[in-house]
């Protein structure tokens, strides 16, 4: 008999985050140990690497976003399952009759599971859009919203309203599948940990407050994993350390002319195809993309000398890191701890392009965490990096993550890929 397993994903929960507010040496009578966190510590790696067990040099999300260059465009946040490269942790237990859910997790949508529940709204031409999520079966999606009593609230899934009614509602889905569907392995993530931590910080009583109502709802969800004979593995993601600082590598380039923009309305847009280069930011890490490779030396040693810049990594530096793919930069920056790259080129707000002051996580060339504040006039989106008190995508040794379960694991995980390994064991052997 198949042991039924529960993966759950809690978004920006470090293990030194966890110990400073868990009253006990347990998460929900689960016995905590830390783990080291993968590079780039950012949500779409992260979860690339624990559905295949391989770094990001092999599964090829080397981040939430990435350079098309075939579209000579950066997109962020795509959907497609086909994006990660290499097999499922759980291939041989699927094809041996196990079967495999995945709600919230990205890039899930695809034929490699049973069971897809992910938030996919549909944007209206005139603005606007109807909030709706995908499924598999289709049946799942028009059973949750007349069940939970209406849609998914995707406005507190990200941007000023992000709020933990998002979280709220995916602990009462995944209560509904765990007693109705039953999939025997089920990978979920609750999100909303990560935006108060990126607004307030790590200190914050706001964020004390966050993890207390991420207590509630784990312990609600662990209760129903345990009425349906649900075994649990729960694991933090990444730690947010305080940032302080915010570095602009594209205003660097801009100014240097390597970056070039044209003007629209007196609004500057990107104009990749005739640029030396472009700075792809995502939280702690960016990606820069060098069209002009004889002008390397020059761009390196630029961000070599740009202040809160801690790493300048090019191909056998990304190697050693387990970044090197074709999909990464030519060159990855990495902040300083404390730092943060923000993706704006222009210096004055009159200069920004019109999807500056929009919430628009797709086709924004860049990681925006001021779309998680109101800016003025409503309902357009903050300009001012310093609200931003959270930040995370560095991996140091004492910060790490952890794991806690009930489920006796293969050997003894030391690391996240380590613990993705250990599943994939776990289920090839039931």
């Amino acid at each position: 008999m198949k042991t039924k397993i529960l993966l759950l994903q809690i978004a920006a929960l470090g293990y030194n985050f966890l110990k400073q507010n868990l009253d006990g040496q347990k998460l929900c009578h689960l016995p905590v140990k830390p783990i080291q966190g993968l590079f780039p510590a950012l949500t779409c790696t992260v979860q690339a690497t624990m559905r295949t067990a391989l770094p990001p040099s092999e599964h090829g999300l080397v981040g939430n976003g990435f350079f098309f260059k075939e579209q000579w465009k950066p997109l962020f946040w795509e959907q497609s399952s086909r994006l990660i490269q290499g097999g499922r942790i759980w291939e041989r237990f699927r094809s041996s009759g196990g079967t495999v859910g995945q709600m919230f997790i990205q890039q899930s949508l695809g034929p490699e599971s049973d069971l897809v529940l992910s938030p996919a709204p549909i944007h209206k031409h005139h603005g606007g859009m109807i909030l709706d999520c995908f499924s598999e079966p289709p049946s799942l999606n028009q059973r949750l919203k007349k069940e939970l009593g209406g849609v998914f609230p995707l406005h507190h899934y990200w941007g000023p309203l992000a709020s933990k009614k998002s979280s709220q509602w995916i602990i009462r889905a995944l209560m509904s599948v765990m007693g109705k569907e039953k999939p025997d392995f089920l990978y979920s993530y609750l999100p909303h940990l990560d935006y108060v931590l990126q607004r307030y910080g790590p200190y914050a009583e706001k964020s004390k407050k966050g993890f207390r109502e991420m207590h509630s709802f784990l312990e609600e969800v662990l209760r129903a994993a345990k009425e349906q004979n649900y075994r649990v593995i729960v694991f933090g993601d990444y730690p947010i350390t305080p940032a302080d600082k915010v570095i602009f590598p594209n205003r660097i380039l801009h100014k240097a002319g390597l970056f070039k923009t044209r003007s629209i309305k007196e609004k500057q847009y990107p104009n990749f195809y005739t640029s030396a280069t472009f700075c792809m930011v995502d939280h702690q890490v960016a990606h820069l993309y060098i069209f002009e490779p004889s002008r390397m030396e020059e761009i390196k040693k630029l961000m070599e000398n740009t202040a809160g810049i801690d790493m300048v990594l090019d191909r056998p530096a990304q190697g050693k890191l387990g970044l090197d793919h074709p999909r990464s930069g030519e060159l990855v920056l990495v902040a300083e701890p404390g730092g943060w790259f923000d993706y704006r080129w222009w210096e004055e707000k009159k200069y920004g392009p019109d999807f500056a002051t929009h919430i628009d996580i797709h086709n924004k060339p860049g990681y925006d965490p001021g779309e998680l504040f109101w800016g003025w006039p409503p309902p357009s989106v903050s300009q001012n990096p310093s609200r931003i008190k959270g930040t995370h995508g560095r991996v140091d040794k004492d910060k790490c993550i952890f794991y806690a379960s009930n489920v006796d694991l293969p050997g003894a995980p030391e690391t996240l890929l380590g613990l993705a390994k250990s599943i994939k064991e776990l289920l090839d052997t039931q």
